[in-house]
């Protein structure tokens, strides 16, 4: 890219240049972003960044460790979202739940099943890109299947977008009185020492970088904090305590990580298919509006509750337009939170079935 307009390429550049380039350039992608109010802005920003830097010729690379220390990290942050009060929800109503997750996840399924024997996406790539929510998650232990996490992000992150988007239309069409929005946290807030210290033990040292490692589960680094901040969580021995700044950076080191991992052939190649991963995309947001016209309709729930309970995108991006509206919080929370801990289970054992059936061509490399 870079020498075909004249310029040298970036191959050459000291890599301390580098850096400096992926830094500044990764502030400005993240502001821009978060100017937009695009969901995931600090790891979208981050992966952009990382992206435009190895298509001009980069050549620089975090390592593992990093890497694994992040995962522990978001491992911890989605332990602190299964609270007793979610876990509640879910119980109160989970003929809902069952019927709700079940349908998502039946029709996503069916989706990267298409995709993947159509080979529009190499390996398993399209099963796991194709899983609806959790898209961290998901990127993270596509990697430790075998799937190429680079495609895998493509197809889960443009998903976030175009489904907050969506959502985002959805709500201000429904015209409800929006909420006070919340003031953005502090970057460097006070902190309890003794539980952050605990989180970090958790998250770095117990589990990303010791259990998560050595015990050689798939993704360990990012399940085995999730599961034990969880159970900790749960019976009172640990509040877990994420700063802004450490989530930052975790959000960072994991968007360079799959971002520097990009070239001009895997660019191309994304390039060919992304229509059909769209169509494919667009399909499933309309199917799930479906569904929220069905439950509206046969269990009486809100219009735009049910709409973002069972949107197929993000934690996070869903909860930032609930929380703006007067949308039932608990309940969409509950069910997204329902349908991540079923996708995180199901979802190594759909990858192997496709692998069992299909017949993959080769990825670009």
């Amino acid at each position: 890219m870079f020498r075909q307009s004249g310029l040298p390429s970036l191959r050459f550049m000291p890599k301390g240049a580098q850096w400096v380039i992926l830094v500044v350039l990764s502030a400005l992608l993240v502001f821009g972003l978060t100017l937009l109010h695009l969901p995931a802005a600090l790891l979208l920003g981050s992966m952009a960044a990382a992206i435009l830097l190895a298509a001009g010729g980069g050549n620089l690379g975090l390592g593992m460790w990093p890497f694994t220390l992040a995962q522990g990290v978001l491992g911890c942050l989605i332990a602190h979202s299964i609270t007793a009060d979610i876990l509640g929800e879910i119980a109160a109503d989970w003929p809902i739940f069952i019927v709700g997750v079940a349908a998502v996840i039946a029709v996503s399924s069916i989706l990267g099943w298409w995709l993947a024997k159509r080979q529009i996406l190499p390996g398993t790539a399209a099963i796991w890109g194709s899983a609806p929510g959790a898209a961290s998650a998901m990127m993270l232990m596509a990697e430790a299947h075998g799937a190429d996490v680079r495609l895998v992000a493509v197809m889960l992150y443009l998903r976030v977008v175009l489904v907050a988007l969506t959502a985002s239309v959805v709500a201000r069409l429904w015209a409800l009185p929006e909420a006070i929005a919340a003031a953005p946290a502090p970057l460097f807030p006070p902190l309890d020492w003794l539980h952050f210290a605990l989180t970090l033990a958790l998250a770095l040292a117990l589990g990303g970088a010791v259990l998560g490692r050595v015990s050689r589960i798939p993704a360990g680094a990012l399940l085995v904090p999730l599961v034990l901040g969880a159970l900790l969580q749960g019976f009172g021995l640990l509040n877990i305590v994420l700063p802004p700044w450490l989530l930052a950076a975790s959000y960072a080191v994991v968007g360079w990580s799959i971002g520097l991992r990009f070239n001009r052939p895997i660019l191309m190649y994304v390039a060919r298919a992304l229509p059909r991963i769209i169509a494919s995309t667009m399909l499933l947001i309309g199917f799930c509006g479906g569904l929220a016209v069905l439950l509206t309709y046969t269990m009486g729930i809100e219009p735009l509750t049910a709409y973002l309970a069972t949107s197929p995108g993000g934690l996070d991006s869903v909860a930032i337009i609930a929380a703006s509206s007067q949308a039932d919080l608990a309940f969409i929370m509950a069910m997204q939170t329902a349908r991540f801990l079923i996708v995180l289970l199901v979802s190594p054992s759909l990858a192997r079935f496709a692998a069992s059936r299909l017949n993959f061509q080769k990825g670009p490399d």
